[in-house]
């Protein structure tokens, strides 16, 4: 769910709004971790799972940060993420630019932050290429 998007209109509460733009990252940690185990990092408030859209004016301090699917946020978007990194925090920041889904001449927040945070020491890029692609045959015959 990315900064911008209206939840207002859609139907339901918060968690019924978000849920399903969710649902891959909880999918993703019941599977390392197991339901009952990321039931109670949740509960604890250890693991917090949210839209970026609810990250404005937050600032995460001590927190370990991951944001998946970043090829789709808008340069805005994706400053706006980077200015919420606190102290003694570390980010992840995920993508692939080849599945970029964003309007035509909306140029990808990751593609912006590759050109201009490439030269940053303290920031590194790790790239991956298609033998490191991990997908059953049936949808990618060529990975």
């Amino acid at each position: 769910m990315e900064a911008g998007e209206k939840l207002g209109f859609l139907p339901g509460d918060l968690s019924q709004k978000v849920d399903p733009y969710l649902r891959p990252l909880y999918d993703a940690l019941f599977e390392m971790l197991g339901f009952e185990k990321v039931e109670k990092l949740i509960e604890r408030n250890v693991i917090e799972v949210a839209p970026l859209a609810y990250m404005r004016g937050r600032t995460l301090n001590d927190a370990f940060i991951i944001l998946d699917e970043s090829q789709n946020t808008t340069i805005e978007q994706m400053k706006m993420f980077l200015t919420r990194i606190g102290f003694n925090s570390k980010a992840v920041i995920t993508g692939d630019v080849t599945q970029i889904d964003l309007p035509r001449n909306t140029k990808s927040g990751l593609r912006h932050a590759i050109e201009v945070l490439a030269e940053v020491d303290e920031i590194s890029f790790n790239f991956f290429h298609s033998e490191d692609v991990v997908r059953h045959p049936v949808v990618c015959p060529h990975c």
